[in-house]
């Protein structure tokens, strides 16, 4: 029987090197047919600086920084999307690049998405950075902009690898392009790092070099400072502790600093041979990179230097290590993306590599989203749930109401005056149309495409591009594989964080067709390619299906169980799976027993970020003026637009940071029949009785 095996696997073997011998002879007919010019050429004998050059060249030719309405970006993976920092009604998405299985294609364009008007606005500049991928950029914090570094470019079949070093300053507001020429020694050429800001300080860190031999991770630490143009590299004492080398991580700001979450690298391991060495000595050895998926937590800490302290004086930093979150993703997965909002990091996606075999990685997919409370170090599982239906306040006010009614008046009125001015009886004053005012007409916006809003999350994937404007989290493109098959999402799609209610699809296009090695395929498959590519597809979407729901439905349970232990003020088991139990347990449980018991108002649930103000706004601004007392600041110092904004704003942070914890109850109580919480306090005069209270 093994012999039997062995035969038959080398008859494969055979048949498949014939094939492929077969197809190079094919391709060379085609290259001799494209001649020098064909895009067809090997990827080694491409002047990757003669491209660029070209690419130069071609962009040097726009005389002005032009925008004009264009459709979707085409299909891209590793590109970036931020929100703009001057704009809340505008995204940013530049760079990225497409691979077809054949060739791979870079891009440099900048695309502007004009939220409220559904549009695409393609930017083109004299001045802008050369196609690539992998970059990373991030706001400018105090100083405004946005900043752009690094990134990669490759021959078309991705044989030779170009790193970029140049820094770029974006401007939201004139779509200008800023080539930042540094003082001193910058940061080296990489792609997969991360980016992010801290008061007038962009921070880098990580990512890695390909020269397509090996793959060298990195863990240097660079920190420029946007007031003196300078780039500062802090050294470490020999025994301090410091995140390993890795890419594509979270990395987001803090109040002091920054965070990091997670990562990817591979390791270099000796492994030993199945057979021993001509000498009769040891075993033979092979050196093997094995992939990492980290999941460790680190606090960047840095202090600006004083006054006294020398002009160009770098800020003092120390990484500290933080325990491993409560509640992670789970299975660990590889290529999620993380976008910040309001304190929490929003992690989408990721792929887990079950098995890796000889034939090829047997990986899993995810389409779950989480978020990561950065204070109290826990995830929360965030679950698409259908919008509930208007309390009946609500619905009354929609029937009616004040302003209902006054503005219901003044339309019968005009139509009777209308109806009289043509000479018509008062019961045909229904049919006659009344002629809006200008300003009426500005305020009625033109009605827009219904869009397509699902229940549940899109499609497993990873390194999917994301930001979060306004509350909304914005979901773009992503890469999903089946064999040695990769497909690129060519989508986009929008999440409100608040509500979570559904998800809107803002544009989806079909997969363009995979045009790579079809070595991988059986001689039968080859008879009917086509069919056998659509049932290859399916079967991909399915099996993709089944495992994001075995893990989905797996997750929800863990996760809902842990939200109810919250709110109950039970968190233990909840960090049962950390790396140090009790530790754990004991962060998680003072955590949410800080939560409630810190003496500041609690947002109930079902209430909203304004209804929590309104009732609240009284205690907040207490909570302000004692604090600035406290700071030695006189009330009379702050006026009381200023002292409402801050109140504001405080309380919009506990809105936010309890937000996974009222959910939960949220859930608990519609599972119970329970629709909404009024305080005995709220009820008036009818609420007062000792009966009352007791029922």
């Amino acid at each position: 029987m093994g012999k039997k095996d062995k035969k038959s696997k080398v008859d494969k073997k055979a048949r498949v090197a014939e094939k492929q011998s077969k197809k190079a002879a094919q391709k060379e007919k085609k290259a001799s047919k494209k001649g020098p010019a064909g895009d067809d050429s090997d990827a080694e004998d491409v002047d990757l600086d003669a491209v660029l050059a070209q690419y130069a060249e071609q962009q040097a030719q726009f005389l002005k920084v032009t925008e004009v309405g264009c459709e979707p970006p085409p299909s891209r993976s590793s590109a970036t999307l931020i929100g703009s920092p001057s704009n809340s009604n505008e995204l940013f998405l530049f760079g990225g690049e497409y691979f077809n299985g054949a060739l791979a294609k870079f891009f440099n364009d900048l695309y502007v998405y004009i939220i409220d008007k559904d549009e695409w606005r393609q930017i083109t500049s004299p001045n802008s950075p050369l196609p690539r991928s992998g970059h990373a950029w991030c706001r400018g914090g105090n100083t405004g902009g946005i900043y752009l570094f690094g990134g990669e470019f490759s021959s078309p079949k991705q044989g030779t690898f170009y790193h970029y070093n140049d820094f770029w300053r974006l401007e939201p507001s004139t779509r200008e392009w800023t080539r930042i020429e540094t003082k001193g020694k910058g940061p080296p050429a990489r792609s997969g790092h991360r980016m992010t800001y801290y008061k007038n300080y962009i921070i880098l860190f990580g990512g890695f070099q390909d020269t397509s031999q090996q793959t060298k991770y990195l863990n240097d630490l660079w920190i420029y400072d946007c007031s003196t143009f300078t780039w500062h590299n802090p050294i470490l004492p020999q025994a301090a502790q410091k995140p390993d080398a890795r890419s594509s991580f979270s990395f987001l700001p803090h109040d002091q600093g920054a965070v990091i979450y997670g990562g990817y690298s591979r390791i270099k391991l000796n492994t030993t041979a199945g057979r021993q060495t001509k000498g009769g000595g040891g075993m033979a050895q092979r050196s093997i990179l094995k992939p990492v998926i980290h999941q460790d937590t680190w606090f960047l800490r840095i202090v600006q230097p004083g006054s006294d302290a020398p002009a160009n004086a770098p800020p003092t930093i120390r990484w500290e290590r933080r325990k491993r979150p409560a509640n992670p993703p789970n299975p660990p997965r590889a290529g999620v993306t993380m976008a910040h909002h309001k304190g929490r990091g929003i992690l989408f996606g990721g792929v887990y590599d079950v098995e890796e075999s000889e034939e090829g990685i047997d990986s899993e997919f995810f389409n779950t989203l989480f978020a990561w409370n950065v204070e109290r170090n826990r995830f929360f599982q965030l679950t698409i749930r259908r919008p509930r239906s208007p309390p009946k306040k609500q619905q009354a006010a929609d029937r009616g109401g004040r302003r209902g009614r006054g503005k219901a008046d003044e339309e019968e009125l005009l139509r009777n005056l209308a109806a009289l001015e043509a000479k018509l009886s008062i019961d045909d004053a229904e049919s006659v149309k009344i002629s809006k005012t200008p300003d009426e007409d500005e305020d009625d916006e033109p009605a827009k495409p219904q869009k397509n809003v699902l229940m549940e999350l899109p499609h497993p994937r990873f390194n999917t591009a994301m930001a979060v404007q306004d509350d909304v989290l914005y979901l773009f493109g992503g890469t999903f594989e089946k064999g040695d098959r990769e497909y690129t999402f060519d989508e986009m799609w929008a999440v409100d964080l608040g509500k979570l209610d559904g998800v809107t699809e803002l544009f989806k296009r079909e997969l363009e067709n995979w045009e790579g090695s079809e070595d991988e395929e059986s001689e039968e498959e080859d008879e009917d390619e086509e069919e056998s590519g659509d049932e290859s597809d399916a079967e991909a979407e399915a099996a993709a299906a089944e495992a994001s729901t075995r893990a989905t439905s797996l997750d929800s349970e863990e996760t809902a169980a842990a939200a109810a232990k919250a709110s109950k003020g039970k968190d233990a088991e909840a960090a049962a799976s950390s790396e140090d139990p009790a530790n754990a347990t004991e962060d998680a449980t003072a955590s949410s027993a800080l939560a409630q018991a810190d003496g500041l108002p609690y947002p109930r649930p079902f209430e909203s970020l304004r209804d929590f103000f309104a009732r609240s706004s009284t205690q907040w601004q207490d909570v302000l003026l004692a604090k600035l007392e406290k700071a030695g600041v006189a009330p009379e110092a702050r006026s009381i637009k200023e002292i409402r904004k801050q109140a504001f704003e405080m309380a919009e942070e506990k809105w936010w940071d309890c937000r996974e914890e009222i959910r939960a109850l949220e859930d608990e109580q519609e599972e119970a029949g329970i629709g909404e919480v009024v305080a005995l306090e709220e009820r008036g005069s009818g609420g007062g009785g000792g009966a009352g209270r007791r029922r």
